[in-house]
């Protein structure tokens, strides 16, 4: 070991390779130096190197998603349409009639266009958008219950994400949550005695990223705001997913297998909820957001709530969602990348495959798989078709993460497994090139 390490200056400079800023490079040397002095290394330089690069991958960056999950949430869920790109970029770089009225020429309403159109493909009388579905309901129970009770059935109550979980954000809010029936059976009846003058709203929530099974009942929709209407007290369903309409209609020969049992935020309506909410960045195909439509009265109650303007959503991303919105208008929905992708035929994907791995030179198997939607939609089910094996070990999964962009399958056993559904054709060269230098 050397008697003393550079400065901090100097070690600094002689890490940049213009990949990282200054500010960084300091920050790494002071670590690298300070290891050092612990004898915690003794090549001071590569220390410095190997903690610089690994702060660089920290940088978000494009990626090939190869794990058969469309909708990977770590991996930023549903791809833009490049219509929605576009009309997102437009708007961060100049400025646009955000909350400009035209006609007017004063302040307009956030969001008024894309609204407008999430109300009109769905049947409701309004809609509101805020920054994603969490943030949806949040407000929808702070709007409605604070300081009163909102009953939810016990078998619905979700976590997601990083421990998000929903008896913990109704508490937030200052409402009451109150839990009927059991894990596996709710009943009209449960519903029917827990609601009080203190109810603020019931909440109806779709378990979007589990399935309970066997000895079930579940209270649907109809038989549900049949007892809210009764008792006067509004019918909240989060739908999660963000499945415009059951009937698919964008999509030729209707809704798929895999999506049976998905409820649709127009049937939602039409079967008694008086909000229905859900995400923009799952099923729909658009930016991360949280769609809430319904009752115009409701909406409005929303839209004037102090957390409406909390968890508003920013120019770019509205552009996108109407822009989304208005592919489904216009009939162009399986357009919309999720769309395509879950559309790509066996044939299409197989023959991919094969073009894939004789390219790449490596021995590897053509067998049956099954994508999944992912970011908890759709539980339980998948899209059937060919994907890539290859005989790896789990460091041969890893050197795939350092190529440039990095390649992202996934392990089974003792296998390398490359699903090509969620994989761009232009990228099947770089998939085939990195099969060849990692496993050759």
């Amino acid at each position: 070991m050397a008697p003393h390490p550079p400065s901090i200056d100097a070690l600094a400079a002689s890490l940049d390779d213009g990949t990282l800023p200054r500010v960084l490079l300091v920050e790494v040397a002071r670590a690298s130096v300070a290891a050092w002095r612990r004898q915690e290394t003794d090549d001071l330089e590569a220390a410095a190197r190997r903690l610089a690069a690994s702060i660089g991958r920290l940088r978000p960056g494009r990626v090939i998603n190869a794990t058969g999950v469309l909708l990977h949430t770590n991996l930023g869920r549903a791809p833009l349409h490049p219509e929605a790109a576009a009309a997102a970029a437009a708007s961060a770089v100049g400025y646009t009639s955000l909350e400009f009225d035209l006609d007017s020429g004063g302040r307009g309403g956030r969001g008024a266009y894309a609204c407008r159109l999430a109300a009109a493909l769905t049947a409701g009388e309004d809609a509101l958008i805020v920054n994603n579905n969490a943030g949806a309901l949040l407000l929808t129970v702070a709007a409605l219950g604070a300081g009163r009770e909102v009953v939810t059935s016990r078998g619905e109550q979700i976590e997601i994400g990083g421990s998000f979980r929903l008896p913990e954000l109704i508490g937030a809010t200052g409402a009451s949550s109150v839990e009927v029936g059991t894990t596996n059976r709710t009943r009209p009846k449960d519903y029917a005695r827990a609601i009080g003058p203190a109810t603020g709203a019931v909440l109806k929530v779709h378990p979007s990223n589990y399935r309970i099974e066997g000895f079930t009942q579940e209270t649907g929709y109809r038989e549900l705001a049949a007892i809210t209407r009764e008792h006067g007290v509004p019918l909240v369903a989060d739908i999660g997913s963000g499945l415009l309409d059951e009937r698919v209609p964008w999509l030729d020969g209707g809704p798929p297998d895999w999506l049976a049992g998905e409820p649709g935020a127009r049937q939602t309506l039409e079967r008694g909820a008086d909000l229905v909410l859900f995400s923009g960045d799952k099923l729909l195909g658009g930016p991360q957001a949280g769609v809430i439509v319904g009752s115009a009265t409701l909406v409005d109650r929303l839209r004037g709530h102090p957390i409406a303007r909390a968890i508003r959503l920013d120019g770019p991303n509205l552009a996108a969602m109407a822009t989304t919105l208005e592919l489904y208008s216009a009939g162009r929905g399986s357009e919309i990348p999720f769309w395509r992708m879950a559309g790509i035929g066996e044939a299409s994907l197989r023959e991919r495959c094969v073009a894939v791995l004789a390219e790449s030179g490596v021995a590897g198997t053509i067998v049956d798989g099954r994508s999944v939607p992912g970011a908890g939609s759709v539980p339980g089910q998948g899209i059937p078709g060919p994907v890539i094996a290859i005989a790896a070990p789990e460091e041969g999964w890893r050197r795939f993460l350092e190529h440039d962009p990095p390649i992202i399958g996934r392990v089974d056993r003792d296998r390398l497994v490359l699903d090509l559904r969620a994989v761009d054709e232009t990228d099947d060269a770089a998939v085939a090139g990195a099969l060849a230098a990692v496993c050759r």
